[in-house]
Formats: C-alpha cells, sequence, structure tokens
C-alpha cells in the first residue's frame, strides 16, 4: 500500500503549552484510521497541522507526496477536511455554497455539477438545498460540511467527528459512505464514539497530553487488557470450588480466579490459543461432572482500553 499522509515529529506550543508533543504516524491508501483521545489531548490540533490549516512549531506533514509547508497549494489538493464545527457561509443555501467550493477547487461546468451531484446524493442533502445554511439542524450543517470534504473526491481525507449531531440513522449512512470510501482512499476520523472505530476503521491510535501512546488494529488495541481472551464460566453456587480444583493445572491454561464483577469463575489467558483452552475446560469440567450454565470468552471493549491507556501512560508501554 502506498503512504498517503505522513507526519513526522509535528509539535504545537501555545505559549508555555505543548499542546502536541512529537506526533508521527502515516496513513496508507485503503486505510482508515480513528484518532481517539480525551477532551484537550490534541486531537484537533494535529489534525489541523496535517491539514495546513495550522502551523507546526516543529515536524513535518506529507499528504499524497506534498510537503504541506513547501507545497501547499498541492497538499491541499489532494486533501479533503472536514474541520471541528464544519463551518460555512450561514447565509449561502448549500447548494450555493457547495457551487462556491467546487469553483475554488477549479472544478467548472459538467465536472462541477458532477461533483455536486455526486456530494449532495453522498450527504443526503436534497431536501435543504434551497434553505439558508444558518437555518439547518446541527445534523444538516455536519453533512453540509462533509459534502463540501468529498466534493472534489480526493484521495485522502481529514474528518474531525464527521457523525457529530447526527441521528443513529444519519450515523450509520456516514459510517457507511466511509467504509465505501475506504479501498481508494487514505482516511482519519477523529471520534468520541469507540464503536466507530470497530464500525469504520482498520487502525486505530490513542493519544494524551499531546503524546501518541497507541497504534494498532481494534484486536491489537484490546489485547492490552488483563481479561482479553480469558475465559469465563457462569457457575451453579455449588459447582464453583470443584470447577477451580478441576481447572487448576489446565494445560495451556492461565490462572483461575473468581471476578471481582458477578459470579462464577474466570480463565486467565494462558500459553496455548484460546480454543485450545476452551476445549481443554470443557474437558475438564466433564470429566469432574460440572455442567456451566453459560461459557464465553472475554474480548473486553475498547472503552476499557482508551481509559486505560489514557488514564497512565505507563500502560502504554
Amino acid at each position: 500500500m502506498s503512504e498517503m499522509i505522513a507526519l513526522s515529529g509535528l509539535t504545537r506550543w501555545f505559549g508555555p503549552l505543548c499542546a502536541v508533543d512529537g506526533i508521527s504516524l502515516s496513513v496508507n491508501k485503503g486505510e482508515v484510521l480513528g484518532f481517539l483521545g480525551p477532551n484537550g489531548a490534541g486531537k484537533t490540533t494535529t489534525m489541523r497541522m496535517a491539514a495546513g490549516y495550522l502551523e507546526p512549531s516543529a515536524g513535518r506533514a506529507v499528504i499524497a507526496g506534498h510537503d504541506v509547508a513547501t507545497q501547499p497549494l498541492a497538499a491541499k489538493a489532494a486533501l479533503g477536511y472536514l474541520p471541528e464545527g464544519a463551518p460555512a457561509y450561514g447565509d449561502m443555501t448549500p447548494e450555493g455554497f457547495l457551487k462556491f467550493v467546487a469553483g475554488v477547487r477549479g472544478l467548472k461546468g459538467e465536472a462541477a455539477n458532477t461533483a455536486i451531484a455526486r456530494a449532495i446524493a453522498r450527504t443526503d442533502l436534497a431536501e435543504v438545498l434551497g434553505r439558508p445554511i444558518d437555518t439547518l439542524s446541527k445534523g444538516f450543517r455536519r453533512r453540509v460540511g462533509l459534502a463540501q470534504a468529498i466534493l472534489h473526491d480526493p484521495p485522502v481525507l481529514i474528518l474531525d467527528e464527521p457523525t457529530d449531531g447526527l441521528d443513529p440513522n444519519q450515523k450509520h449512512e456516514v459510517r457507511r459512505l466511509i467504509a465505501d470510501m475506504a479501498a481508494e482512499k487514505a482516511i482519519i476520523v477523529s471520534t468520541h464514539i469507540l464503536e466507530e472505530v470497530e464500525a469504520v476503521c482498520s487502525r486505530a491510535v490513542i493519544i494524551a497530553r499531546g503524546r501518541l501512546l497507541a497504534d494498532g488494529t481494534a484486536e491489537e488495541l484490546l489485547a492490552r487488557l488483563p481479561h482479553h481472551n480469558a475465559i469465563r464460566l457462569g457457575l451453579a453456587s455449588e459447582d464453583s470450588e470443584p470447577a477451580r480444583a478441576a481447572l487448576a493445572d489446565l494445560p495451556g491454561g492461565g490462572a483461575v480466579e473468581v471476578p471481582a464483577e458477578g459470579d462464577g469463575l474466570r480463565v486467565l489467558p494462558g500459553t496455548a490459543p484460546p480454543g485450545d483452552v476452551m476445549a481443554a475446560v470443557m474437558a475438564a469440567l466433564g470429566t469432574a461432572g460440572i455442567r456451566p450454565r453459560e461459557v464465553y470468552v472475554e474480548r473486553g471493549r475498547l472503552d476499557d482500553v482508551f481509559r486505560r491507556i489514557t488514564a497512565d501512560p505507563a500502560d502504554a508501554a
């Protein structure tokens, strides 16, 4: 895959405050990168520097092979950017605004009409085309912002909270649009909604206090949790101790513990693959004549990974 976004040591100071501290990452064509972090982590500042809307104090951003600082026009021509708040000219209608953006992007005549019609259809704006943007709901204003970002069909998209203000149906449509575009583009999506990472992102990074703390697929991030791939057993109260004894020396399994939450037992990940451990657990319980009420492999949640990493940077190691 070809590298379409490359950030190297991006740093931004606001007086004595270091808002972004040496962030480096790359995104290839075909990747959707989830950009995660608590409020004030530096996400929006990083994206503004990557998009060329804010000059970094140090470091470099390259979009589609073009240095944002030394080749700004070429870099921005290859980029679709949805900023925080999706600012637009409020007295314009969505149709007028998109025509204006098409002209700025150098699109004319039939090419402009085709691009505008495609953006309107993809963002479902037809019903509000003639209304002033200032009179639109937050969700429709967000969709106008998304339409201008994708209007010229750029190879790179940087989207800051693209589903902010949308209802569940609209969020689903935007996620589907991102997924449909993903194969031919490199996309960064900033979001507070962690379910979006698993829904549309092939990879995610987590930043806090201006530093990048984690970078990986959803499965790789979940693997940081101590109970990821542990086997959880729901048992009758009288079966807990016999089951614990039966599982004490399980081949390939980890320690057996009583969960802090709920009843039953948990077999921690060991040296064997989860499927093998599951088979050994069921065999051991069967030999002991114990039938659990439920058995499942704990996957964990990205919310837990997020809290664990952002609460203590040492956990990112």
